[in-house]
């Protein structure tokens, strides 16, 4: 599965934004399944579009369904769709209730074709993005090492590689940039120096085969923004903040579980939910590892709590976005009403670390 990995996420959409213009004449938001009048509220069935297949990336939604989480909370069933697709075109069409992205996938979309599209919290604090290489081959451990280097990075990443590049006082000149697949092997044999990559995916397949992986993540180096974001329809948000708060909840207590049980968050991937996919135990639990130290919990999250988005990451967000041309604003990209709510209403859940 690592060969592909790359092929999707931020400016997949930044290179296709126009399909989606057909989506927002009619199509922008359905109606969700109505609360029950009176008595236990019920939400029906809704269906979550995932950003990739469903391994550990997704344990949370996975600890969710099966400590039912989400039949507490209202639901009588979460489909959860695997990807890779577009997740913007997903939920403007009306297929899913909520998909799962991120902040420069969701503006681009937003400041290019004025789609109704709200993030409304995130699970990834920071964004999985990477320029890998290895120890004895590259060895890009900063900024300043990326000069006369020679980086591989595929055509759907060029625009965000460009926008990094800007973000650190770097040109095009400045690197030797060249058009690569999905298969990470040309880092590997020692072909390129960096590849564009991912610090819960290619990176790992370096560490497993014991290649001495050096990251350089864009999250600590002048482009923070939040991914794997909960998307809907900005009608949803208006029209079933009940519907949304509840499946907030169940997010919420899924990703506990999650974090404090990697084992059991990657044996759900590997034996149910990615059954068929061929996963390994040894990745699953070094990406569920991974996550839950490094991309999903802050000092920000545990202060306030699992999915909120600080005022000064959602700045960051779209300082990122403007650096790559698009133009967006945190009101419209962002609304953590709905998480300020469920919170107050369920302080217990802010505990997230047990």
């Amino acid at each position: 599965m690592s060969s592909i990995r790359t092929s999707r996420r931020a400016t997949a959409t930044l290179a296709g934004v126009a399909t989606l213009g057909i989506l927002l004449t009619g199509c922008a938001g359905e109606d969700a399944a109505p609360a029950a009048e009176g008595g236990e509220e019920s939400f029906g069935d809704i269906s979550v579009q995932l950003s990739w297949v469903k391994n550990a990336e997704f344990a949370g939604e996975f600890f969710a369904e099966e400590n039912g989480y989400f039949a507490d909370a209202g639901f009588d069933s979460v489909e959860l769709i695997p990807g890779p697709v577009s997740t913007e075109a997903a939920v403007l069409s009306g297929n899913v209730m909520v998909g799962l992205g991120n902040a420069i996938s969701a503006g681009s979309v937003i400041a290019e074709e004025g789609a109704p599209l709200t993030i409304i919290g995130t699970t990834y604090q920071k964004n999985p993005f990477t320029i890998l290489s290895l120890e004895d081959y590259g060895n890009i451990a900063s900024v300043d090492d990326l000069r006369g280097k020679t980086i591989g990075v595929q055509a759907s990443n060029q625009n965000l590689w460009e926008a990094f590049l800007a973000l650190n006082d770097l040109t095009l000149d400045d690197v030797n940039t060249v058009p690569v697949e999905y298969d990470p092997t040309p880092l590997f044999t020692g072909e390129v120096d960096g590849w564009f990559a991912y610090v819960t995916n290619e990176a790992l397949d370096a560490q497993l085969q014991d290649l001495k992986p050096v990251n350089l993540p864009f999250a600590d180096n002048g482009m923070p923004f939040v991914a794997e974001s909960l998307i809907v329809n900005t009608e949803t948000l208006d029209e079933n903040r009940e519907l949304l708060k509840a499946f907030l909840v169940a997010e919420i207590r899924g990703w506990t579980d999650a974090i404090n049980d990697p084992q059991e968050a990657a044996r759900l991937a590997v034996e149910e939910f990615g059954a068929d996919l061929g996963l390994t135990m040894e990745k699953e639990v070094l990406q569920a590892e991974v996550q839950a130290q490094d991309l999903i919990v802050s000092a920000d999250t545990a202060e306030n709590g699992l999915f909120t988005i600080s005022e000064t990451l959602q700045e960051q967000s779209v300082e990122t976005l403007a650096a790559a041309g698009i133009e967006v604003t945190t009101d419209q990209l962002f609304d953590m009403s709905l998480l300020d709510e469920v919170y107050e209403e369920n302080p217990d859940l802010l505990d997230y670390a047990g």
